[in-house]
């Protein structure tokens, strides 16, 4: 069996996320140890007991998410002696979860991961004002026909296809009243339903590039080393493994399309069958179902369902 490991983004966090793990597994605790002492912030506590509000601003959610995946990546590699190469062919994150993946991947060291999607949630968010922007999924939509309705909805604005989740489950993202006619307009060409999603800015569109810049200059800063598996990249839905590659392809998911079907579909056709998502939520393997119905895809973010995990591998 050829496994891939994914790793949730935005959306999959939750009060509490994080909290049976840590009290049951030292190799967690200190994973979220580092995170909190690399943002000089009590970002666990935060974690374990909210208020909600707090933990869903983007600029918590974003290393918050990360923490919890790769404190259940290095349960598996240090409590389970399975090091990652020896057990999965690639790693995939969505959006946020591809720092996450590489990160576990040995590509990015912890604390570095931890300060970046700090920075990237807050350059997100102050991209653009708040109430400015929108983002809608556009349920039952090919890719293509929801590429049609956003070019249509523009009138000089900004929308643009923002997330290829799976089949029928499309996001488009940009300037509220241009997302608005977008909604109409799908509505017109049959699209079964369209729903306002309840996001704090409007991700993955040119309303973003300036968080790009931003995260630009971020990056420059730190080293990226060569994965131990290639990262299945969202802009790309291929495998990359080069430095440089994999800095430039973070820049460019900011304002670019999370092309997750095609990473599934790609991974799929390198010959993995099994995704294992790793974290918090199980909107990943949900997903896959829509996408790949033959691929198995299972969730684990829990010390039960690591154990459960191990004893396949």
């Amino acid at each position: 069996m050829a496994r891939a490991f994914v790793f949730p983004g935005q959306g999959s966090q939750a009060v509490g996320m994080g909290k049976e793990l840590a009290a049951a597994l030292r190799t967690a605790r200190d994973v979220l140890a580092e995170v909190d002492e690399a943002l000089k912030q009590n970002l666990s506590k935060l974690m374990a007991e909210g208020p909600e509000a707090e933990l869903t601003l983007t600029e918590n959610a974003q290393p918050a998410l990360m923490a919890v995946s790769v404190a259940v990546a290095r349960v598996i590699e240090r409590d389970g002696a399975k090091p990652l190469a020896s057990v999965a062919k690639f790693v995939a994150g969505h959006s946020l979860g591809e720092y996450s993946a590489l990160c576990a991947a040995g590509a990015i060291p912890l604390g570095d991961a931890a300060r970046l999607l700090k920075a990237r949630g807050r350059a997100m968010q102050e991209a653009v004002p708040v109430g400015v922007g929108a983002m809608a999924a556009l349920l039952g939509a090919s890719p293509e026909l929801a590429r049609e309705v956003a070019e249509a909805a523009r009138e000089g604005e900004v929308c643009d296809v923002a997330n290829d989740n799976a089949e029928g489950q499309v996001v488009v993202s940009g300037h509220k009243s241009a997302v608005e006619r977008a909604i109409k307009l799908a509505a017109e060409k049959g699209i079964r339903k369209s729903i306002l999603l309840p996001v704090s800015a409007p991700f993955h569109c040119a309303l973003m590039k300036p968080a790009a810049l931003r995260m630009q200059a971020e990056l420059d800063r730190i080293e990226i080393r060569p994965p131990a598996v290639p990262v299945v990249a969202n802009v790309t839905a291929q495998g990359v493994d080069n430095p440089a590659t994999v800095k430039r392809l973070l820049i460019e998911q900011i304002p670019g399309l999370v092309r997750w079907r095609e990473s599934v579909l790609w991974m799929k056709g390198q010959g993995v069958d099994a995704l294992v998502e790793l974290g918090a939520g199980k909107v990943l393997a949900q997903m896959t179902k829509r996408i790949a119905k033959d691929m198995s895809a299972v969730s684990v973010g829990t010390p039960a369902e690591i154990e459960a995990l191990l004893k396949t591998l």
